[in-house]
């Protein structure tokens, strides 16, 4: 495993659109472990493959350090209810700002072994599901935010959340 570098805001591989994923090759695998291990490097709760330069439908979340989640080729099935709230990214470090997401959301992915799954989130992992989900179509946050995008010294604390 490796921790991969970063791409920030302004990088042209955050602006475009994925690849689905055929089929499960020992380099997807280890893509998938160091997207985890990058992230939780990061303190992060999400990140998406296009973040580390890799144009492929893949995405990690871990919301509470304890439920790790990969996303392969994720179709968001259904969402409800709303939340607002402090969202950030990995790919602009030390900024937040407000975005209106789902408070539920329902995804069909694959898992690591391209087994077909359903999850549900609400709250946190609603909002990180639809955050990655975003990236993987060239997507940003900051297109979403309400208002100016703050550096995180200026919030509250415990406001922001690194997606």
């Amino acid at each position: 495993m490796a921790i991969r570098n970063v791409r920030i805001q302004g990088d042209k591989v955050l602006e475009k659109k994925c690849k689905e994923v055929k089929e499960m090759t020992p380099r997807i695998r280890a893509l998938i472990d160091d997207m985890f291990e990058t992230m939780y490097d990061q303190s992060g709760v999400g990140l998406a493959a296009p973040q580390v330069g890799v144009l492929k439908r893949i995405v990690v979340i871990d919301t509470t350090g304890e439920d790790p989640y990969v996303l392969i080729n994720p179709v968001i099935e259904e969402t409800s209810g709303e939340q607002r709230g402090y969202e950030g990214c990995l790919s602009l470090p030390g900024k937040s700002g407000i975005v209106t997401r789902p408070n539920y959301v329902r995804v069909r992915a694959l898992d690591e072994n391209m087994q077909e799954y359903v999850l549900e989130g609400e709250e946190l992992l609603a909002r990180a599901i639809c955050h990655e989900c975003d990236h993987l179509d060239g997507i940003m946050y900051t297109s979403k935010v309400e208002g100016k995008i703050y550096d995180n010294s200026e919030l509250p604390e415990n406001e922001e959340e690194e997606a």
